[in-house]
Parts: structure tokens; sequence; C-alpha cells
């Protein structure tokens, strides 16, 4: 596959699933079967286009802060902000020191995707003809911060699809709670991803060959689907549900579990295990002579 298809399908496939409640890890790890792999630098630098794309579509947010930085509401909502962006990022920052490294199997994706789908199937349901609030509370800004630190630390949970869920069980409307998850999202994530760049770039592991042209254009193509993919989910939580999204989690849980069942797909640590195991195999057994007996 040429490079710049491959760059340009990861960034359509961040750009959707960074903000709807999918789970973006656990798209890139199935995509990475088929489309091949990108540097780390990568996926975190087009992850940073995707979340400042979507910073022009919350404008009475920003010239609340920007304006009015000094009412009272405008400075509560952004203590709450900072409080759940505090506590994920001092979770998250010990689990940096302790060198905690996010599974990479599909098997968990799986199993997360499908226990959040069925939870937005069991909440959703269970909200019918309640009256939900607009206020954040205090107990929704906790719920958050540890709502980003599940997604955090079991991939496929989805960060957006996890801190939703949260508030909406603790009584929070759709809207409010997509746009306060959304909101914390950006510096949560623009912190996380200026520390992975700052460590690749300056603590690199190895030397840096990175193709900055492919980079740009991930970037590019994440940012723009990222803005017209939230554009209309900010539009359909205002008249919809999260459903569709729990059936279409359940649904691609089931399809991973039976492609990973098939042996049509094949967990990355299985196949590293593979190769080191053929890897042992002596050489001899291996040799023409022997081709015959085995």
């Amino acid at each position: 596959m040429p490079i710049a298809i491959a760059v340009i399908l990861l960034g359509i496939i961040e750009g959707i699933t960074e903000f709807l409640p999918v789970s973006s890890t656990g798209h890139l790890l199935i995509a990475e079967h088929w489309i091949p792999r990108q540097t780390d630098l990568f996926n975190v630098v087009i992850q940073c286009g995707a979340v400042l794309a979507v910073l022009p579509l919350f404008p009475d947010r920003l010239r609340q802060f920007i304006f009015r930085w000094r009412e009272p509401a405008t400075q509560q909502y952004l203590l709450k902000i900072l409080v759940a962006f505090a506590i994920t990022g001092a979770v998250g920052f010990v689990l940096e020191k302790k060198h905690f490294k996010l599974p990479e199997e599909l098997l968990p994706v799986a199993v997360a995707l499908f226990v959040g789908g069925v939870l937005f199937v069991l909440v959703e349901n269970w909200l019918k003809g309640r009256t939900l609030q607009s206020e954040i509370s205090w107990a929704v800004v906790i719920a958050v911060g540890i709502g980003q630190l599940l997604a955090a630390v079991f991939p496929g949970t989805s960060r957006s699809g996890a801190t939703i869920l949260l508030a909406l069980i603790l009584g929070l409307n759709r809207v409010s709670a997509t746009e306060f998850s959304f909101l914390v999202g950006i510096p949560t994530m623009l912190a996380a991803g200026g520390l992975k760049i700052f460590k690749a770039l300056h603590h690199p592991v190895g030397p840096v060959h990175e193709n900055w042209t492919m980079l740009l254009l991930g970037t590019i193509v994440a940012a723009i689907v990222s803005f017209i993919a939230v554009k209309w989910l900010l539009r359909y939580v205002q008249t919809h549900t999260f459903i569709a999204f729990g059936w279409y989690r359940i649904a691609l849980a089931i399809l991973i579990g039976l492609l990973l069942l098939l042996g049509v797909i094949v967990d990355r640590q299985e196949d590293q295990n593979l190769k080191a195991a053929l890897k042992s195999i002596s050489p001899a057994i291996l040799s023409p002579a022997n081709t015959l007996v085995l």
C-alpha cells in the first residue's frame, strides 16, 4: 500500500473516532492489521491535530473564556475543567513514572467495546422519561476525571464514551455531557500528546526517522475529518440518544471476536511470540534435508 494512502486512511480513522464514543485507539489497533503501522510519534501528532480542530466548534465557550473570564460562572466552569484535568493528569503522571504501557492486544479492546456498548444501551433505556440537568455538578467533574483514566488504562473503552456515560448516569443531559467531555478532553489529550512528542524528540530510544511530509498530511486529514465528525455529533445529540453508538460498539466487538476466533487477524503479542518461536528453531531443523521429515 502506498504510504500516502495509508496515512490518509489513518488520518480519516483518527478524525472520525477521536471524539465519537467508539474508541479511536481500538479502531487504530484494528486498522493496523491491514494498514502499514506508522510511528508512535505519528499517532500522537495526528491525535493532537484532531483535538485542535474542534476548538472552533465551541465559539460561545471560547468567547466566554476570553472576554468574560472575570464572571463567577465562567471561573467556576474553568475550575471544573481544571479539576477534571488534574485528576487525570495526576494519576496519569504516576502511571507514566511506573512505565505503564497500553496493551495492544485486540481481545481486551473487544471486551471494552462490548461492555461499553451494553452500558450505553442499558443506561439510555434507564434514562427514558427522566429529567436531566444541564448544570455540571462536582460529582460529574470527578466522574469525568475518573472516566478519562479508565480509557487510558483499558484500550477500547473510549475517553469520550466513558466520560459521557458516567455523566449521563449522574443525571447530566446529553448536550452538556458531550460538551464538557470534549472541553476536558482538549487539555488532557494535548498535554499527553505534548509530553510524548517531547520525549520522542528529546529522549529518543533510537534515531528519529520521521517522514514529516506524511506526518503533516495525516495531521491535516485528521483535523478536517475530526471537525466534520464533531460538528455532526453536537447536532446529533440534541435530538438523539447514544443507543446507536452502543449497538455499533457491540457489533464491532462481536466482529473482532469472530476474526480472532477464525484466525483472520492475530493479536500483536501472539504474532511476536510466534516469530520469536520460529527464530529459536534450529537452522538444522529448517534445512532442506529435514523438510521432508517435517
